[in-house]
């Protein structure tokens, strides 16, 4: 397969994967893999490409973001929560990002690692479906601020590839009784200055080891992630809000199983 035709697969697989609790990084290393995509850029491909999917949120939601913008000004109590409680979900991941930047990217290059995390998750996903209590939060803004911050904590889980960020922001948040959208939502929103920073960390520890086929590869990345994100948006609150995430946890546990399976026979 041609670099540009992988290229493409792979922004594919990030737009899919980035708001579904199935960890989007852990399938483009396990992606990137399989198709043997070596681009030189020390990682930076796969998370810079995730702002494509960021970008989506953006769009879908610039009305709810519009809203907040303007009722900061005039300080109003929603806007100003709304704002509290993405910030303290941020924070904790941005921490411990900056911290262990080495070993995330080592983990980055060890797909064995992603296999049994994709696992686990699910397993701990079909648990908290089980026991989550009673849904009492219908809102970003009516989140407390130890909720926010407390999700923010469990979000740090997600540095290890194969757990996915918006699983342990999901799974955090319905552990805490957020309603199954709210706690979707949520993680979108969260997604946004995460990703961001994650974004820029990855350029300055690697931008000048970027070459321009490189640049023009997570352009390309980016753009398609974009697209085929819009898409999977909606579709994706639709499927929680009637059938919960029980059907991704399974989907985890097989693709993992698959990807050791798989992984065993190639090592």
């Amino acid at each position: 397969m041609s670099d540009l035709a992988t290229v493409i697969l792979l922004g594919i697989v990030e737009g899919l994967t980035e708001f579904i609790p199935v960890s989007s990084t852990g399938h483009l290393v396990l992606a990137g893999t399989l198709l043997g995509f070596k681009d030189g850029s020390g990682g930076a491909f796969d998370v810079v490409i995730q702002l494509g999917a960021i970008l989506a949120v953006l769009v879908l939601y610039w009305r709810r973001f519009w809203d907040v913008a303007v009722g900061l000004f005039s300080w109003q109590e929603g806007p100003l929560r709304f704002t509290r409680n993405i910030l303290l979900g941020f924070l904790p991941s941005a921490f411990m990002g900056a911290l262990a930047y080495k070993a995330i990217k080592a983990m980055l290059e060890t797909p064995a690692i992603v296999a049994w995390a994709l696992i686990l998750g699910g397993v701990a996903i079909l648990v908290i479906e089980r026991v989550a209590r009673g849904s009492h939060t219908e809102s970003v803004e009516a989140m407390s601020w130890k909720t926010a911050l407390s999700i923010g904590v469990v979000q740090c889980l997600s540095m290890i590839p194969g757990v996915s960020r918006s699983g342990a922001t999901i799974m955090g948040a319905r552990a805490m009784g957020i309603s199954r959208k709210t706690a979707a939502e949520f993680s979108f929103f969260v997604a946004i200055p995460t990703m961001m920073g994650a974004t820029a960390l990855a350029l300055y520890k690697e931008g000048a080891a970027l070459a321009a086929h490189d640049i023009s590869n997570i352009a390309l990345g980016f753009g398609v992630s974009f697209v085929v994100a819009l898409g999977v948006i909606k579709a994706f609150l639709a499927v929680v809000t009637r059938y919960g995430f029980t059907p991704f946890a399974w989907y985890r546990i097989v693709a993992g199983t698959v990807a050791l399976i798989w992984l065993n026979q190639i090592g």
